[in-house]
């Protein structure tokens, strides 16, 4: 059976099972559309939301961007890692004892305010649609590549298998979906994990394989690789070439960001009680675990198998011919993501650090999924991995998704617009809006504002300026009122687009259509860190507005105190 057979089979039997799950578990009621009637196992609510936190960033994109950027990158390991703990220690359960179904929603009863609602709707909207972008570009790369057909076909195939199972399923659908996603996805990458690393090491173990000694050199596998790229005239795989102050900001901001990801925070008002939410969190940090601690092997090991294939004699003072290319170059120079150009016409394939010199460039999103190609793995691997792709991508726009419509449909229309809309109208608003969320959602995913990874840190950076705050600040300060919060979210958010859009040269003012993420604006202060300084001006400005203005009321006061007393281990009140 030839490789394209293969890939249709498998990845036609994973979207079967996601349609038929969808049908299965159609929500019909608007509790099991935002909550899934509160009802969720929290073992299969941690499956689910580890499923829904390890989007196309983690499973397609991430190890590429370690394997490309080493030590330096290793900040969205440790970002994402430790703000899902700051998550499940410091919100999840307060927000699930707080009995509401969306994140505007507790922002809007918190601070008493209708205006504070809609604001954190718009920071919700901004921040999930940026990081919904990075998951249509996964889909994109991994269609274009498996399915053999363009970007384009490939954003649109998604888009269709996402709007079928997500607005007829709800959060009901998607929650048991994205179980499945969860087996998928983890079985796809941990599987040429393991067959790369016993190749290369003789450990069966990626993790361990990572520390352990190259067959080809009797080095360690790091220091293997090391060589190898200090002989090319790249930087070594485990120097520091970031600033320290740039790498320590990145990191505070996709902690912090990840705290503030409406997506994942909602996936912990599905569970019956405040209890069972810090049980799931537990138990998603484990499934979490399982990928994380094998995504540094997967980016190493990736590029020592890249380079052995531009040198297979082993010495790089003889690259391969592009004639005799293997056949995994060229499957992947027809999507447009992996060229070649022969700059001095030797017809050779030169590899180097030298960006003048370098005739081969490798998108980074393509090398999770290229590896097991790359590693000549068995044709039903590469079509699982293919699977797991789409499905971590997959997933994880449908619970942002989720989350737009759930923002538009309760926090808007219901709550502001036509506050007697009856229980089958708000239905039928939540579905119709996540469906333009979907068609704005694939537009934008033709036209990524870069890889994956680098994405969605900027949806994190938005988060951590705008939402993260106000949720923390809403459940540990009895003293924040309603004007602070407003003025601290508007104040956040705004700083760090204005950051991000000069950065990136996003709009014309003379003088900085020129940056890029290299030439930072502020010291060495990245678009992708800049969400940390933004959570900062958002906390100050709201504490100053909220200390010149009046205290809350005293009923809200009583409400923080309830909220944030730990006696929630039984059922959670609705308020």
């Amino acid at each position: 059976m030839d490789q394209f057979t293969l890939n249709l089979i498998v990845v036609g039997a994973t979207f079967a099972l996601y349609i038929g799950i969808a049908i299965w578990a159609r929500a019909g009621s608007t509790s099991e559309f935002y909550a899934a009637g509160r009802g969720v196992h929290p073992v299969v609510n941690g499956m689910a939301t580890g499923a829904d936190w390890m989007s196309a960033a983690s499973f397609i994109s991430m190890a590429g961007i370690i394997s490309f950027g080493g030590y330096n990158t290793s900040a969205y390991l440790m970002g994402w890692t430790g703000g899902y703990v700051l998550l499940a220690m410091l919100i999840a359960p307060y927000l699930r004892k707080f009995g509401k179904f969306t994140v505007p929603e507790f922002i809007g009863d918190r601070f008493y305010s209708q205006t504070a609602r809609t604001v954190a709707v718009i920071c919700l909207i901004t921040a999930s649609l940026t990081y919904v972008i990075g998951q249509m570009t996964g889909v994109g790369v991994a269609f274009s590549r498996f399915l053999e057909v363009d970007n384009t076909t490939g954003l649109l195939i998604g888009a269709a298998i996402v709007f079928f199972y997500a607005v007829i399923g709800g959060m009901k659908g998607i929650t048991y979906t994205q179980v499945a996603q969860y087996v998928v996805l983890i079985t796809a990458y941990t599987i040429p994990a393991i067959f790369i690393s016993f190749n290369l090491t003789g450990n069966p173990i990626p993790p361990l394989g990572l520390f352990a000694d190259a067959k080809s050199t009797g080095l360690p596998i790091l220091e293997t690789l090391n060589g190898m790229l200090e002989d090319l005239g790249f930087a070594e795989y485990t120097r520091q070439t970031d600033t320290t102050l740039n790498m320590f900001l990145f990191t505070v901001s996709l902690m912090i960001g990840t705290a503030g990801l409406p997506h994942v925070i909602v996936r912990f008002f599905t569970v019956p009680t405040v209890a069972d939410a810090r049980s799931s969190a537990g138990w998603a940090l484990v499934f979490i675990a399982l990928l994380y601690l094998t995504a540094p092997a997967v980016g190493a090991m990736a590029r020592v198998n890249l380079i052995d294939t531009v040198y297979p004699n082993g010495t790089t003072e003889a690259p391969l011919a592009y004639e005799q290319r293997p056949d995994w170059v060229s499957n992947w120079e027809q999507t447009g993501l992996l060229s070649f150009d022969d700059k001095n016409g030797d017809g050779l394939i030169q590899y180097v650090g030298d960006g003048e010199a370098n005739e081969l460039t490798v998108n980074r999103d393509i090398i999770t999924l290229a590896n097991p190609e790359i590693a000549n793995l068995p044709g039903w691997v590469i079509a699982l991995v293919a699977a797991g792709g789409l499905a971590a991508a997959l997933s994880t726009a449908a619970g942002l998704l989720m989350a737009i419509s759930s923002a538009v449909s309760h926090d808007l229309i219901k709550s502001q617009i036509n506050p007697s809309i009856s229980e089958k109208g708000e239905l039928m608003s939540a579905r119709v809006s996540m469906a333009v969320a979907i068609v704005i959602a694939t537009y934008l995913g033709l036209n990524p504002p870069g890889f994956a990874a680098q994405t969605v840190a900027l949806a994190f950076g938005l988060a951590a300026s705008s939402i993260f705050p106000a949720l923390l600040m809403g459940i540990f300060s009895k003293r924040i009122n309603n004007k602070g919060a407003v003025a601290g979210m508007i104040a956040g958010l705004s700083v760090t687009l204005i950051y991000i859009f000069l950065h990136k040269g996003w709009f014309f003012i003379p003088g900085t259509n020129s940056f890029s993420d290299s030439d930072p604006l502020l010291l060495s202060i990245k678009s992708t860190s800049f969400g940390s300084l933004g959570a900062l001006v958002n906390f100050v400005v709201a504490y100053v507005v909220s200390n010149a203005t009046e205290e809350p009321p005293v009923e809200i006061q009583e409400l923080v105190e309830s909220v944030r007393i730990p006696r929630g281990a039984g059922e959670a009140v609705d308020h």
